[in-house]
């Protein structure tokens, strides 16, 4: 089980001081729902390769280490692999995720917090894609709360086709829900629907009140098609999620 963090308060200091070197203007809201104590369950939304930077960097005002789940392959990188083992990060193997599973109860059972990105991959729309079961069923089984969060802007500095960029002072919308109990006899399919539909709602808050708009049209590509970006529609992304994933051998099961 996590010790003293050494390594996480590390990373988080470095991170911290690079958001402020690049000047990104942070817009968090309710990080009050972030639990102080206790096991917890974190879902956020998946847009782009920073998100569990900021959704972690944003947990510290709370005194909280988010332990999150991410493929294994991240684990694989020489030096990033050593700091997220360091930090307590779960490896998840998408075609045997049950150990990965039982670590994610077990972190519960020792009071922490687990962060699952319940898309499981990177949304090429932006919005959200359907759901995985693994948060609510962590959450449901060992009757831990269900925050929502998403983040908004973070996929102008570095996502999916080689969208990278280090202009300065970008803003980063945070928004953090109100946490989802498990109602009496609720399934996992019912509060993974409810967990879908609170991270809507936070998504679209977070899109509307953005502080900033495309330049031109080439600058389109990070607002979702409804809104008047070109982004593909979902059932678009979703052909063009399948086949990146297939082309490095991995899946979505």
């Amino acid at each position: 089980m996590p010790g003293n963090d050494k390594t996480y308060r590390f990373v988080i200091w470095v991170f911290g001081h690079l958001f402020r070197l690049m000047g990104y203007r942070f817009d968090v809201r309710g990080v009050e729902h972030l639990p102080t104590s206790g096991r917890a369950v974190v879902a956020g939304n998946h847009i782009g390769f920073l998100d569990f930077t900021f959704i972690g960097y944003v947990a510290r005002v709370r005194g909280r280490r988010i332990r999150f789940m991410a493929k294994t392959s991240v684990f694989e990188l020489p030096v990033v692999g050593r700091l997220m083992r360091a930090m307590h990060h779960v490896p998840v193997d998408r075609s045997r995720g049950a150990s990965a599973y039982r670590r994610g109860l077990a972190l519960l059972d020792a009071d922490q917090v687990v962060g699952v990105f319940p898309e499981a991959t990177i949304s090429r729309s932006w919005l959200l894609k359907p759901f995985k079961r693994g948060a609510a069923g962590l959450a449901l089984q060992r009757g831990a709360p269900l925050v929502p969060v998403v983040v908004w802007g973070g996929h102008r500095i570095y996502t999916v086709d080689g969208h990278r960029s280090l202009r300065r002072r970008v803003p980063i919308t945070i928004v953090v829900g109100e946490p989802l109990q498990a109602e009496p006899g609720e399934t996992v399919d019912g509060l993974t629907e409810r967990l879908h539909a609170s991270m809507g709602l936070l998504l679209a808050e977070a899109i509307d009140t953005y502080p900033e708009s495309p330049r031109d049209d080439a600058d389109r590509w990070w607002l979702p098609h409804d809104r008047g970006g070109s982004a593909p529609d979902v059932e678009t992304a979703a052909v063009l999620d399948r086949e990146a994933v297939a082309r490095i051998g991995e899946t979505f099961e």
